[in-house]
């Protein structure tokens, strides 16, 4: 029988009612105002005959109202589909036809994108965020206790082939992700998060998971501005933020000589391990940075690097929270430290599986293990290195890219054989993806571009182009990656060589 626990956000606002849980701006509003809101939204969202169980997809940006319809949604018993705003119509449109998403809320500027989005799904109803403050209100039953698991939401991830897959999230893994982070980071009275981070993203969505389930006040940011973030920091106004390595540059090159309060206890990193130089920083001014690694499929982080292994396990994701377990396996068997392999993860913060992706769910869970996909390796003491996130994925300012799906747009242009992706540095993002062609005749790069945007979100789109006359394949005709690597390294030294001479 599944476990039951109280409704987590009626739960807090009678515990701590008055206490401020949401901060944003100049705007305040404590665990009571935040249920009360919620419900208002609840009771609006329920007279498009949303309830239990039902899908409802959110096309919002990080402000109060998208906090309270979220808490909404739970209060219903409802699912929420995040979605990620910097995708394109067509991405979008296939996610809600995919998780059967029965109403979409969005922000006002999205209009043009909903209307659209709506014209290609017949059976979708929608509603802005200020047409949905002046709905009338459905009076409905508002649950007192939740089974834990039940779905709370769904977020979509990349895959290595084909369209991206919904990953379920269920109370307990949200809950079960909460109690690991604060087993490890510590919880105190006056702990107060930052949230700079998108609420589509997990990183963000646990943010206000952990809010309600440890009575924690969250400062929330529209987008992500160091200097004001800083300011804060320094000030004591902040005791946690989550980043990736991007942002944490960010925030270093803004600082200056400046320090942050001793207030200041957790840096969260995400994203792929930090340069070292990024860390020797941060070390000097006295920045406690726990590097992590994590993704949907895990409710946020699963391991974990205490600041203080941050330059003596340099490269190190850190051991896995306490509920968590961790190997390293190849071929069925269980590899000793040092020998790398798949990273596979088991714990109560780990999606039980895919929406709609039977396939998928053989593949990746077995006995209650995940099959990551990620390749890595466990040093004697158990601490993790990941050295390669998904064989393929780019990280690009935090942001997942699976160069298949650009390869598979890529392809849709009628003079484009075929197309392979990699990830190259980047000095502002980490990585960028580059594309190499087989091309039927010359396609001009800006005709490509255009194409690009028609199909990709601007983050998956790439900053150059190369024609070849093949590209490398083993005798599976598997694309080899590595060769186009290799390849893109020569080209770019031969240029330096020509700009020298």
């Amino acid at each position: 029988m599944a476990a039951v626990l109280p409704n987590f956000l009626k739960q807090r606002a009678s515990l701590t009612p008055d206490r401020p849980a949401v901060l944003f701006h100049d705007q305040s509003y404590t665990f009571q105002d935040v249920f009360e809101k919620a419900l208002k939204f609840a009771e609006k969202i329920a007279s498009y005959s949303i309830s239990s169980g039902d899908a409802v997809a959110l096309l919002v940006k990080n402000k109060p109202e998208s906090i309270f319809i979220i808490y909404a949604l739970q209060q219903l018993g409802a699912v929420a589909v995040m979605i990620n705003t910097r995708l394109t119509e067509s991405e979008i449109s296939w996610q809600i036809t995919d998780s059967e998403a029965k109403l979409l809320i969005y922000d006002d500027e999205f209009k043009d994108t909903a209307d659209r989005v709506q014209n290609q799904n017949g059976n979708l109803e929608k509603a802005s965020i200020d047409e949905l403050k002046e709905r009338e209100p459905r009076l409905t039953f508002i649950a007192e206790e939740w089974k834990m698991d039940h779905i709370c939401s769904i977020m979509y991830t990349s895959g290595t082939t084909g369209n991206p897959k919904g990953v379920l999230q269920s109370y307990d893994n949200h809950f079960w992700s909460a109690a690991g982070s604060a087993l490890n980071l510590g919880l105190k009275e006056d702990d107060l998060w930052i949230c700079a981070v998108p609420l589509f993203h997990i990183s963000g969505y646990s943010i206000l998971m952990r809010s309600i389930i440890y009575g924690m006040t969250v400062r929330l940011y529209e987008r992500f501005d160091e200097e004001d973030i800083n300011n804060k920091l320094i000030n004591g106004e902040g005791t946690i933020i989550s980043v990736v390595t991007v942002m944490l540059q960010r925030l270093l090159n803004n600082l200056g000589n400046k320090s942050y309060s001793s207030r200041f206890r957790c840096m969260l990193l995400g994203g792929g391990p930090a340069p070292k130089s990024i860390l020797e920083q941060c070390a000097e001014k006295g920045i406690p940075v726990f590097q992590t690694y994590g993704m949907t499929e895990t409710s946020s982080q699963i391991v974990t690097l205490p600041p203080e292994y941050s330059l003596s396990k340099l490269g190190s994701a850190g051991k896995p929270l306490f509920p968590a377990q961790i190997r390293i396996m190849e071929d069925g068997k269980v590899l000793p430290p040092l020998k790398a392999g798949e990273i596979v993860v088991k714990g109560p913060n780990v999606t039980k599986g895919y929406l709609k992706r039977e396939d998928a769910n053989r593949e990746r869970f077995q006995d209650g293990w995940l099959f990551t996909g990620d390749i890595g390796y466990l040093d004697e003491e158990g601490f993790l290195y990941v050295l390669d996130r998904r064989s393929d994925l780019i990280i690009s300012g935090g942001e997942n890219i699976y160069p298949a799906e650009i390869e598979s747009v890529l392809t849709g242009h009628p003079d484009v054989v075929e197309a392979g992706v990699i990830g190259v540095n980047d000095a502002n993002w980490g990585q960028v993806p580059v594309a190499f062609l087989v091309v039927k005749k010359h396609a001009p790069e800006e005709e490509l571009l255009d194409y690009c945007r028609m199909h990709l979100a601007k983050y998956k789109i790439p900053r150059r182009f190369f024609t070849v006359p093949a590209l490398p394949r083993n005798a599976s005709n598997k694309l080899l990656r590595r060769e186009l690597k290799q390849l893109y390294r020569e080209m770019m030294k031969k240029n330096a060589q020509n700009s020298d001479e």
